[in-house]
């Protein structure tokens, strides 16, 4: 055997690698029309949202398989997604970040998810960009 040839043995079975936690699905830009808002012409005329989730997941199964079975299936929840935001109104979009979270997290491959909800249209007597809530939840 020379320095160059590999050693003998069996190769590493990736089903044997514990869980990735830095495996991710990234959902950006999801727009919706939605009539949340603590004032009454919010709810009344509505405003689009603009959704973004980041899912921490582990992708080996799906990976190994090449079958959307063994994943998050985003097309799916961005369906979901959309139906919480054009659904019921709330008067803070904290709220509505929380039920978009709680809607990642009913697949219980997903670790943990980081929900931003941006509200573009906010009523700012300013000039601005955007206004946007941010939270993270995840499995104890």
């Amino acid at each position: 055997m020379t320095d160059h040839q590999p050693a003998a043995g069996p190769s590493p079975d990736p089903g044997d690698a514990r869980p990735s936690t830095t495996d991710r699905i990234v959902l950006t830009g999801l727009r919706a029309h939605g009539r949340h808002g603590v004032y009454p012409q919010e709810r009344a005329a509505g405003q689009d949202f603009v959704v973004d989730v980041e899912l921490t997941v582990d992708l080996a199964p799906a990976a190994a398989s090449d079958d959307v079975t063994d994943t998050v299936h985003y097309g799916e929840l961005a369906d979901r997604l959309v139906a919480i935001v054009s659904g019921e109104p709330v008067n803070l979009i904290e709220t509505l970040a929380d039920r978009l979270a709680a809607q990642c997290l009913a697949d219980h491959r997903v670790r943990s998810v980081t929900v931003t909800v941006h509200k573009p249209q906010a009523p700012i007597p300013h000039r601005f960009t955007d206004v946007a809530v941010v939270l993270t939840r995840g499995r104890p």
